[in-house]
């Protein structure tokens, strides 16, 4: 597949599209550590008031902590759920690091991230040790949930991005592996393409 219209803004997920992530390896940290229940309160697909409050930042880390603990029952370190928390994390393929340098070439280039302060000092450190840029040396701007207060799909979240770097969203395209993100960025009329393991950002033609 290739990308026939002519774009000038790309706004990009990380987890699942630039980042390999696995869900599953968290529940299963977190089921090693005696929560047997976890990924029914967080996944792709769903989050609790808990997670969702850390992820737009109303939360900080030591909260974050306690209510694992009170929730759980179990007196676990705050390293064990760090470490938990993390696991899902993996790596950044140097293909489409890549690309993405080579897009900021032609495009502007964005992230939009739902995400939270743990996770995004571990993926950050880890592409600084693959490739010893951070972030916000690939992109021309980053934006993550619980520095922004906003997270996908509310619709607010996109406008931000339009709104501060004096996009059109005729002349953007959204690209995430969540369909359920694209009801925010299709109000703020931005076009979109689902990532997939079939579609990927490597075969789109951009």
């Amino acid at each position: 597949m290739s990308v026939t219209k002519t774009y000038k803004n790309l706004i990009f997920d990380l987890g699942g599209v630039i980042l390999n992530i696995d869900f599953g390896l968290t529940a299963k940290a977190f089921g090693d550590l005696g929560v047997k229940d976890f990924s029914e309160h967080f996944g792709q697909f769903k989050i609790s008031p808990l997670f969702l409050a850390y992820e737009v930042g109303k939360i900080d880390e030591s909260v974050f902590f306690d209510e694992i603990r009170n929730q759980t029952g179990l007196r676990l370190t705050d390293e064990q759920i760090t470490k938990a928390w993390n696991a899902l994390l993996l790596d950044f393929p140097q293909e489409r690091i890549d690309l993405l340098l080579d897009l900021k070439k032609r495009y502007n280039i964005y992230l939009l991230s739902n995400t939270n302060a743990l996770h995004a000092l571990q993926f950050q450190e880890q592409l600084k040790q693959q490739t010893g840029l951070y972030l916000e040396d690939v992109f021309h701007k980053v934006y993550m949930s619980h520095q922004v207060h906003l997270r996908k799909p509310e619709k607010e979240i996109y406008e931000l991005v339009l709104q501060e770097n004096n996009l059109k969203p005729e002349e953007t395209l959204f690209l995430d592996d969540t369909y359920t993100n694209f009801t925010g960025s299709d109000e703020a009329g931005i076009d979109h393409i689902l990532i997939s393991k079939e579609k990927n950002m490597l075969s789109l033609g951009l």
